[in-house]
């Protein structure tokens, strides 16, 4: 595999796994969620509380406990499909924050015999981190149901040969899970009822997970459920969950607009890194900013404003690609707490990343791509999320050359959106722009 390419997926990984950790609650999600079904004529149905699923009281009480009141958008469409006798397949599109991964738990403990001492639920994640996640969910929402139990299909886990598992639920990543059912054969796969695939999107990014995880899935019975879920559906993802899941009905969110509408946007023309700074902290001590991202180009940058900053009095979380993911949730944790009111970072640490509190982004280097083209959707992302929430939002780009002119040219053009130029000298002028 290409570093390129490996890279790329340890990021989505990575990526995904940030997520988990910093979401305390669901996203309030504004998407509309469209359902194709298998049987085009049979009754659509999707429930707007937990009790009309029907659910064994153990788990209905593991919901409440987990602080779900009622269901998600995505679980008002997938839990009845999912739940149905006999089960049906599933395909869905979800990001973070939607409830996927509670909607999926509820299927597999729903479908598991907790007599039957042996594996009839599998569920496979591309990393290891990801299936200590779902592990963590189904230990939470399983809490009331001690009967059922289970075990991890990760490289750290030695089973002796000839074990026979007693775990009804296993969870863990392609190439151990297949070892597992086919050399040591500790999991009869004639047996699975429920076959879980998460996060396809990551998965696919590694050639060998993707083959393992069809190896799995040929090894089932005809009448095992099988559940994909994907944050994204570009090409290559559509064509693997089609070989995963026959006959599948297909739940998408459709995406949110997002739009540059709300959002007022300045340029600051500048001669070196030193001068943007200087106007960098001219536009602080004009305006009174709840909290603000600052986007840089390389960890250095990064690296060299935060300690400016710092030296400056102001409060400042800094977030690096190098940092373990843990210690990036931590960041972000109290970011969002209002611990720090500046985050400087790099493009790989935020996406995804949404802050509510967050009035101001300034990109203190334009979003390029590896060719010194602009960037556009990262452009998008960055300064989408100051305008979010109904909100206005300020969104303040350093231009320090020719050719970052040129960059924020094209932004503007290929946006449509003129982008005024601010002097930040004039103090009234910034407080004007902030009001």
């Amino acid at each position: 595999m290409l570093p390129e390419e490996n890279g790329k997926r340890n990021d989505k990984a990575a990526q995904s796994l940030l997520n988990k950790l910093i979401r305390s609650n669901l996203v309030n999600t504004t998407n509309q969620v469209e359902v194709l079904q298998r049987d085009p004529n049979s009754p659509l149905y999707s429930v707007k509380s937990f009790e009309e699923l029907r659910l064994k009281p153990q788990l209905l009480q593991g919901v409440y406990a987990m602080g779900f009141n009622r269901p998600s958008k995505i679980q008002e469409n997938a839990l009845p499909m999912m739940l149905a006798e006999p089960p049906q397949n599933l395909i869905a599109q979800s990001q973070s924050g939607t409830g996927k991964t509670a909607a999926f738990v509820l299927a597999m403990l729903s479908h598991v015999d907790p007599n039957n001492k042996f594996p009839q639920a599998l569920c496979v994640s591309p990393t290891y981190e990801l299936a200590l996640q779902t592990g963590k969910v189904i230990e939470q929402m399983g809490k009331h149901y001690s009967e059922v139990k289970l075990v991890y299909a990760i490289r750290g886990n030695k089973l002796q040969r000839g074990t026979q598992l007693q775990e009804q639920v296993v969870i863990g990543t392609p190439g151990t899970m297949l070892d597992w059912c086919l050399k040591f054969k500790f999991i009869d796969p004639k047996k699975i009822k429920v076959f879980v695939l998460d996060e396809a999107d990551v998965m696919i990014a590694t050639q060998g997970h993707q083959d393992q995880s069809i190896r799995i899935q040929r090894m089932l019975p005809k009448q095992c459920q099988m559940l994909l879920f994907s944050a994204t559906f570009e090409e290559t993802v559509w064509n693997f969950a089609q070989r995963i899941v026959p006959d599948p009905n297909i739940i998408k969110l459709k995406r949110e607009e997002e739009t540059l509408d709300t959002i007022k946007q300045y340029y600051v023309l500048c001669n070196s890194k030193e001068e943007k700074f200087m106007a960098l902290c001219n536009i602080y001590g004009a305006i009174t900013i709840a909290q603000a991202m600052i986007f840089c180009h390389t960890r250095k940058t990064a690296g060299w404003l935060a300690g400016e900053l710092s030296r400056e009095g102001h409060q400042v979380a800094l977030l690096s690609g190098e940092m373990q993911v843990e210690q990036r949730a931590a960041v972000i944790d109290r970011f969002r707490d209002g611990k720090e009111k500046v985050l400087v970072t790099t493009n790989v640490c935020a996406r995804g990343i949404d802050v509510e509190q967050v009035s101001v982004v300034i990109n203190f280097d334009l979003p390029v791509d590896r060719d010194g083209n602009p960037d556009n959707e990262t452009y998008l992302h960055r300064i989408g999320r100051t305008g979010r929430f109904g909100k206005r939002g300020l969104a303040i780009n350093m231009v320090d050359s020719r050719f970052s002119m040129n960059v924020l040219n094209k932004i503007q053009d290929h946006f449509n959106k003129k982008i005024e130029k601010l002097d930040t000298d004039d103090l009234d002028e910034i407080e004007k722009i902030a009001g």
